[in-house]
């Protein structure tokens, strides 16, 4: 028998938009007492993430959870010229109810490792700067990101963190993957995260598996969104596919083949 996975109402308290292309939401419950976020409960992965539902939709799309402190639950969207979320969180949206699903992560640095690093563009930011937070090895960022100006000044990476910054491409597509293979990795074991362009993280699973033969357990590469659409991050849900595919005896390099197919589906 299925569960039906656990939702939670929640009200938009505030707005603010950090850069041309971020746009922070702060939500919390819809009447302050006990309903809604006030059930929630995070996982304390530091790169989960919860599907939101908005206002006059019915799809789900998926946002890394930036922080749930004293019962509110912060989400920084990025936003493109069109989308089901951007067009609706351009706009004034306080007060506007919306429904979140249970949080879910991947990040799991194992306690041994003597490093951290996270590459990732303007989707990946949210988690990339929550990670740091909640780590104590050693960490390199690299962010390639076109808000780099704005982002700088409000100090959205935390500065315990070596961060490069790194230019999109001329036609705002992510040059990631090779900026990953010219990395001159420490030395030590260590721990690797990435997220970003769908196409992008394929590349970068293929060498991190075929060429440096990590194993599965010294990294996380997930692609959050496809260059072609250039919509919402993370349409796909990770975690059922990769369940499934662990209980079919499947293969991680399968397992990610699988799910950037249903990435592929959702555009």
């Amino acid at each position: 028998m299925s569960t039906r996975a656990q939702q939670y109402d929640a009200q938009v308290l505030r707005r603010e938009r950090l850069s041309p292309h971020l746009i922070r939401l702060t939500l919390g419950s819809t009447d302050g007492g006990e309903s809604g976020l006030s059930k929630f409960v995070s996982t304390g992965i530091p790169d989960e993430w919860v599907g939101l539902v908005v206002p006059g939709q019915f799809q789900v799309r998926y946002y890394t959870v930036r922080s749930w402190v004293g019962g509110e639950l912060t989400l920084d969207v990025v936003v493109h010229d069109v989308g089901l979320v951007t067009e609706w969180a351009v706009r004034d949206v306080v007060g506007d109810t919306v429904t979140i699903t249970e949080p879910k992560g991947s990040f799991a640095m194992p306690a041994d490792a003597e490093w951290l690093l996270l590459v990732g563009d303007l989707t990946a930011m949210p988690a990339m700067a929550r990670i740091v937070e909640n780590v104590d090895v050693p960490t390199r960022i690299w962010a390639e990101v076109a808000d780099r100006p704005e982002l700088e000044r409000i100090g959205y990476l935390p500065d315990t963190a070596e961060v490069t910054w790194l230019e999109p491409g001329d036609d705002g597509g992510s040059n990631l993957a090779a900026v990953v293979e010219a990395i001159d990795w420490p030395p030590g074991e260590g721990y690797f995260w990435m997220a970003g362009e769908s196409t992008q993280m394929r590349a970068i699973r293929k060498l991190l598996m075929r060429e440096r033969r990590l194993p599965p357990t010294a990294y996380d590469v997930m692609g959050y969104w496809r260059g072609v659409a250039r919509r919402q991050p993370r349409s796909v849900d990770p975690g059922p596919i990769y369940r499934a595919g662990k209980a079919a005896g499947k293969t991680d390099e399968q397992i990610w083949a699988d799910y950037d197919a249903a990435g592929e589906g959702q555009a």
